[in-house]
């Protein structure tokens, strides 16, 4: 996904003359426009989030705390086939980086209402972690203390596979009911040490994205790429929120 050269496109073409890359539609990839469309993939995934937290809420009133289940698995599967077409088929992202937005706030909302009610006032810690460690990140690679060289994308590359592969490993073993690696959900100083890496593997992503959103911008990619540069920071930024709410959950077990 991070490899793909963004201005090979159809509506773009080569002024040989001039040596410049020029835009048959006028439109192209700016750096205003992608943060325009973050900040609105957010806010379609905070009334998403609301929405579900409030359902969540009513139906733990009520004693029926399993009804926001639907909207858990809705909101995960769909996202996640949302999410596959949108990196098959980027140019559609206007539509399908909206519709992501929506099914992974409505998921995200049921997760953190269930987590806020064993751990009280876990959600908000893990808010603010997430957008600290946002802040920080860009305020680090504009600075140019952390730059994306090749071993660096390598590095986060193979890490970010290493830890899908061990969550499909887990996922797969749980289904044929064995107990697996218990250190990935465990609060022992094992589990939480996983934790910690998954937590910094996840941060280290952003740095990615945020390489990615800057080529796209210098190479003149298709304004749709936009959108397309806000859903990949999206999915990196639910990623880390939900892995900092699995580890401020395992720190709070242990208390």
């Amino acid at each position: 996904m991070r490899s793909g050269n963004p201005v090979l496109g159809d509506d773009t073409f080569l002024d040989l003359g001039s040596g410049t890359l020029v835009r048959r539609d006028a439109g192209a990839m700016t750096l205003n426009g992608t943060v325009n469309k973050t900040a609105l993939l957010l806010v379609l995934a905070l009334a998403g989030a609301l929405f579900t937290w409030s359902q969540a809420q009513a139906a733990t009133a009520a004693g029926n705390p399993g009804a926001v289940m639907p909207y858990v698995w809705g909101g995960a599967l769909g996202g996640f086939v949302v999410a596959l077409v949108t990196v098959f088929k980027k140019a559609w992202s206007p539509f399908t980086a909206p519709l992501y937005a929506v099914l992974e706030g409505l998921f995200l909302g049921a997760m953190s209402a269930l987590f806020e009610q064993r751990y009280p006032g876990i959600v908000m810690q893990a808010v603010a972690l997430t957008f600290a460690t946002l802040a920080a990140l860009l305020l680090a690679y504009r600075s140019g203390l952390v730059r994306a060289s090749e071993n660096f994308k390598l590095g986060v590359v193979a890490a970010t596979g290493g830890i899908a592969l061990l969550y499909l490993v887990q996922l797969g073993l749980n289904l044929f009911g064995f107990a697996g690696m218990g250190f990935i959900n465990g609060s022992s100083p094992l589990g939480i040490a996983f934790s910690l890496v998954v937590v910094a593997v996840a941060a280290l992503n952003l740095v990615l994205d945020f390489d990615f959103i800057e080529q796209g911008v210098e190479q003149g990619a298709p304004k749709y790429m936009e959108w397309y540069g806000a859903f990949g920071l999206l999915v990196t930024l639910v990623w880390l929120y939900l892995e900092l709410l699995r580890l401020l959950s395992k720190l709070q077990s242990r208390n």
